[in-house]
């Protein structure tokens, strides 16, 4: 991997990874842009707990374009865009609309490929490791950041998530506080390890579910399971076999064998409704919405969650669709939005065997 970092116009980062070692990256942001100014405040809910971002600024932001004024394509034939090259491999870039910003965090966007008719599920196997290198370059940077606590990488696919712009592509949130989601997590794992007298609960979740019989696939040095309590009708939880707490923290062999687990798993998602055509692009049904979410240990501090550390956390990718069933989306009415209970109509059991029948050959 090559990784050449540069600056657009309005004074934002933007990193390129390229898989050749000799590629060159000099271009340019042509773009009269001016420095990009942000409103992101971050206020904390007393009653709650948790924290709420304002960020006014994004009711300007891109939306729905037409492909051919798409800007996260390569500058081509005249047209400019937030890359200045006319292709790339993988490219990172800070939001020119961020939810985060300054000592609120920072927001990245990660482009998956220059081709904007793809989707992660049509990269190859080389490509898909590229996004591994990157996601994990990117947790190591902004770890760095004295604001930030916790990087979260995740990716939004299909309109119906709230997607507006169509090229593939992810996001990276660091956030200036561990979240409300991963605190949980982190009081949970406390005071079960203070129950126990010492068990991890994330080395018992993993072990009771890869010997049951929500298992979707395992390979090696990882294993995907539709959880017990599945909050969505289909949800697959993705664990390396050996726990770490972050990205950084995998080894050579699990980051070998993940493209092939995941491109898997992506490409059994949009299978499920009947939509695919044995790789990742699609007939018929068009492909399945998802959310794609890591979920890493933050940087600290530690104090609220006596007796645990970074180590303890598992790190893992949580990957959920909100359809239900073809032409029929999980709405988050009454009782998940008023209470946060959810209510899921399609059994895990059913779920995973859903997904393992839909395994390609």
């Amino acid at each position: 991997m090559k990784k050449t970092s540069t600056r657009l116009a309005d004074g934002r980062e933007l990193i390129y990874y390229d898989l050749r070692d000799d590629t060159v990256r000099d271009a340019v942001d042509r773009r009269p842009l001016e420095r990009t100014v942000t409103t992101s405040e971050i206020r904390h809910d007393m009653l709650l707990g948790d924290a709420v971002a304002v960020a006014s600024h994004r009711q300007g932001r891109t939306y729905h374009p037409p492909a051919d004024e798409c800007p996260l394509c390569p500058s081509r034939d005249g047209r400019l865009s937030e890359i200045p090259d006319s292709s790339y491999d993988v490219v990172v870039f800070e939001n020119r609309f961020p939810s985060l910003a300054g000592d609120s965090g920072r927001c990245e966007v990660v482009c998956f490929t220059s081709d904007h008719d793809a989707s992660f599920a049509d990269l190859t196997e080389e490509q898909a490791g590229l996004v591994l290198e990157a996601w994990t370059d990117r947790t190591a940077e902004l770890s760095h950041l004295p604001s930030v606590q916790q990087v979260f990488c995740f990716e939004n696919r299909g309109a119906e998530i709230g997607v507006t712009l169509g090229h593939p592509h992810g996001q990276i949130y660091a956030y200036p506080f561990t979240t409300p989601r991963t605190a949980l997590m982190l009081r949970s794992l406390a005071q079960h390890k203070q129950a126990s007298g010492g068990e991890n609960l994330f080395d018992l979740v993993v072990e009771r579910e890869t010997a049951g019989e929500r298992v979707v696939l395992e390979t090696e040095h990882w294993v995907a399971f539709v959880p017990y309590a599945a909050h969505w009708p289909y949800e697959v939880h993705l664990y390396p076999r050996r726990r770490v707490p972050d990205l950084l923290g995998l080894d050579e062999a699990a980051r070998a064998e993940f493209p092939r687990v995941y491109l898997e798993l992506l490409r059994r998602f949009d299978r499920i409704f009947g939509g695919g055509d044995g790789g990742g692009g699609t007939v018929g049904e068009s492909r399945t919405p998802y959310i794609a979410a890591w979920h890493q240990a933050p940087f600290g501090p530690w104090d609220e969650f006596e007796g645990v550390g970074r180590d303890d956390f598992a790190l893992h990718l949580e990957l959920f669709t909100i359809r239900r069933t073809a032409g029929k989306l999980k709405f988050l009415a009454g009782s998940e939005s008023g209470m946060n209970v959810f209510i899921n109509d399609v059994p895990p059991e059913a779920a995973a065997r859903r997904l393992r029948e839909v395994a390609s050959t």
